[in-house]
């Protein structure tokens, strides 16, 4: 049976009532397919399952989606119970932020302003300070994090490392539909002409995955390629990252990440797939500027 509690008296009674290694899974809401598979591998891992439902204010800027943001807190909790989560943490704004908007946060580093840091400033701080709120609150042994949010997952990992949070951080690969277009809340807000025009951002990273052979420029050409294509895109970068330091791809790179951020209509999207390089075909650039550009070269994180 799964228990809702909003409060953290709740939280701190009903957490202590699970045995074993305990998961969580944090959550904005609106759950969807995705989550739920965020949820079946933690419960292969662990032996209780905490999601929290909380839409975090932190995160949002001024004319971002924040208020319009779906909210379907009923819906979210069948598929919680559905795939047998013990415990569901939904608090409010003033629960996870008793005194307002804390004047200490969690600082992303250099890696927080590049990409994604670029055109949401201060965005990856709000995550970062939630999630670490989150960690203390519900005490797990494991937390996982979709994939499709790459540079949100390496930063988060970033964190757990330097601040030497007693947690295992795992990611879990994006979920997709059926046509490629990979599962997030925010779908809900595309018309059928938006999402005819989304599944672009799939078709590019296929595209560029598929010219690894060729290098880095071949990649970014191929992928640009594909953008360039669909004039309904509003593009805010292509990049290539070395996915274990998310440096520029270079002579000892092995494991690339290529990443797109694109707006369709008034929804914002960003999808990645990792890649295989071929050593004697690494070569620059690593960054393509189909619309805004970002850096040429993303700091280490490790």
């Amino acid at each position: 049976m799964t228990a809702l509690v909003m409060d953290r008296t709740g939280l701190r009674e009903a957490r202590s009532a699970l045995a074993g290694r305990v998961a969580v899974v944090m959550t904005m809401g609106a759950l969807h397919e995705g989550h739920a598979e965020l949820v079946r591998v933690a419960r292969r891992r662990a032996d209780a399952v905490v999601v929290t439902v909380f839409l975090n204010p932190l995160q949002f800027a001024p004319g971002e989606d924040l208020d319009r943001y779906p909210k379907t807190l009923d819906a979210d909790l069948e598929i919680c119970r559905r795939e047998g989560v013990d415990l569901v943490f939904a608090p409010t704004p003033d629960v996870v932020y008793p005194a307002g908007e804390p004047d200490v946060r969690v600082s992303a580093g250099p890696l927080g302003d590049v990409l994604e840091g670029t055109h949401r400033p201060g965005h990856f701080d709000g995550v970062l300070t939630v999630v670490a709120k989150l960690l203390h609150l519900t005490r797990p042994d494991i937390a996982l994090f979709g994939e499709k949010d790459a540079q949100q997952l390496a930063l988060i990992r970033h964190m757990v490392d330097s601040l030497d949070f007693p947690v295992e951080v795992i990611g879990v690969p994006t979920v997709r539909e059926a046509d490629g277009l990979a599962m997030s809340s925010r779908n809900t807000y595309l018309t059928d002409d938006d999402r005819v025009v989304a599944l672009a951002l799939h078709r590019a990273l296929e595209a560029g995955a598929a010219q690894a052979a060729g290098g880095a420029p071949a990649v970014l050409a191929a992928a640009l390629g594909v953008l360039d294509g669909e004039p309904g895109l509003g593009v805010d970068y292509l990049a290539l990252v070395d996915d274990a330091t998310w440096a520029d791809v270079g002579e000892s790179t092995t494991a690339a990440r290529l990443l797109v951020a694109a707006r369709v209509g008034t929804t914002r999207l960003i999808d990645n797939v990792s890649l295989a390089l071929i050593p004697s075909a690494r070569q620059e650039p690593t960054s393509a500027p189909p619309t805004s550009a970002p850096p040429t070269s993303a700091p280490s994180v490790g």
